[in-house]
């Protein structure tokens, strides 16, 4: 029983109203503080839990976890232990922080204040493979460089279709990014021209991170899955749309994709969002049998994207949901393991752009700005078709029901010139 989401609770820590972090959340991250090592903490409120600390107090009673798992520099480690401890986890961490813990009487000794703290990529990547699973985003990208009627691809329906990412260059909010450059063809009757991407994007995507898979040759079945899967964080896959333009064809993107991808710091456990698990749309033409699934296994989370440019004001560009998936977790871990691939602990496996039916939920400037032809009005009185230097992308992300916020902080982003 996951008595951590149990709604009624509350927490002797203080939880600002609206806050990401509430007690029925308890997301796991890595974290340092001064000159102190990077160490696992868990967010409540404006606080991080100190892991290690507590170990070292004993406040964990017979948790399978040490010392070393919380002292750890990764996740990898603590998530290697497997998903019904990690459950268990869970639970007791959200008993030492509720109302009439004895745990309140060392909060000097286990909390850190949030802004006194600096994040840290949390797992270790090993493999990163990111979907193209939003119907809608498809059909849009379908509609700009096909036809409305040939815009899905005849497999789109399908299978859940993904490609292989770069796991090196995937990088933790905060983290600069600067203008990758490379080839370009501006248009069909002249050569290629070398140069800083002109065309640079954001896609609003989310991550899934895994636990050990099976072995090599063994597949996951959609029933399985969610005992294969940790948690989930926010993600920026960065796009660079002329050159993708260019290189694509025909292995896909390569270049205009592996220079960096951006995912926030706190991994939102999948048991801390079973609460907000609502029904997928109906998959038509009816999916192959090992991607059928039963359930409720869509996720109601409301996405925000911002551009700040330079000494400006944010401007929300677009208000989006994760729930708009075609293509589930379920079944693209389902997918990606059917061949016998295996999966292992801190693999990373991205969504895909998620965008909404209307106007306004888009998750990509591509499409909020239709390839370019509409500019869209910014807070500060400039327009904005793609992304430009200077300018920061945040994204936001959180699940609320029944007066309980489950939330994931954000994702930031500065876009520097090209080097």
């Amino acid at each position: 029983m996951n008595r951590a989401n149990d709604p009624s609770r509350k927490s002797w820590v203080f939880v600002p109203n609206n806050s990401d972090f509430s007690i029925q959340n308890l997301p796991f991250g890595i974290f340092s503080e001064g000159l102190g090592g990077k160490r696992v903490g868990v967010a409540i409120g404006n606080q991080i839990l100190d892991l290690s600390a507590v170990e070292k107090l004993g406040l964990l009673k017979d948790s399978g976890f040490h010392q070393s798992d919380f002292a750890s520099t990764t996740l990898n480690q603590m998530m290697g232990k497997g998903k019904s401890l990690l459950r268990e986890l869970r639970n007791q961490i959200s008993d030492l922080l509720l109302e009439g813990s004895d745990a309140e009487k060392k909060s000097d000794l286990i909390l850190v204040d949030q802004l006194n703290a600096s994040m840290h990529l949390p797992i270790k990547i090993g493999d990163y493979t990111d979907f193209y699973s939003s119907e809608q985003h498809a059909y849009n990208v379908g509609c700009m460089f096909r036809d409305p009627n040939n815009a899905l691809l005849p497999n789109w329906k399908h299978i859940p279709v993904g490609y292989h990412g770069r796991a090196s260059s995937v990088i933790n909010s905060g983290t600069p990014v600067h203008r990758p450059k490379g080839q370009q063809k501006p248009t069909d009757d002249a050569p290629p021209v070398f140069g800083p991407c002109k065309l640079l994007d954001f896609e609003l995507e989310m991550g899934f991170i895994t636990l050990e898979g099976k072995p090599l040759g063994d597949s996951i079945s959609t029933a399985e899955a969610n005992e294969y899967i940790f948690g989930m964080c926010l993600f920026n896959d960065w796009s660079a749309r002329d050159i993708q333009k260019w290189e694509y064809i025909p292995l896909g993107p390569f270049l205009a994709k592996n220079f960096a991808s951006s995912m926030s710091p706190w991994i939102v456990t999948l048991d801390a969002l079973e609460p907000f698990r609502v029904p997928g749309p109906v998959q038509d033409p009816k999916v192959l049998p090992y991607l059928d699934y039963e359930g409720d296994h869509h996720i109601d989370i409301n996405l925000q994207v911002a551009i700040q440019p330079e000494g400006s004001t944010e401007s929300i560009v677009c208000n989006s949901n994760y729930k708009h998936m075609y293509w589930n977790m379920q079944q693209q871990l389902a997918h990606h393991t059917i061949n016998g691939c295996d999966i292992h602990a801190g693999d990373l496996l991205a969504s895909g752009t998620i965008s909404g039916p209307e106007e306004g939920q888009f998750g990509s400037m591509l499409e909020i700005s239709w390839k370019g032809t509409k500019p869209f009005a910014m807070e500060d009185g400039s327009e904005r078709k793609f992304i430009q230097d200077l300018d920061t992308v945040i994204m936001r992300g959180h699940a609320e029901k029944d007066g309980v916020r489950v939330g994931f902080g954000e994702v930031c982003t500065k876009i520097l010139p090209t080097k």
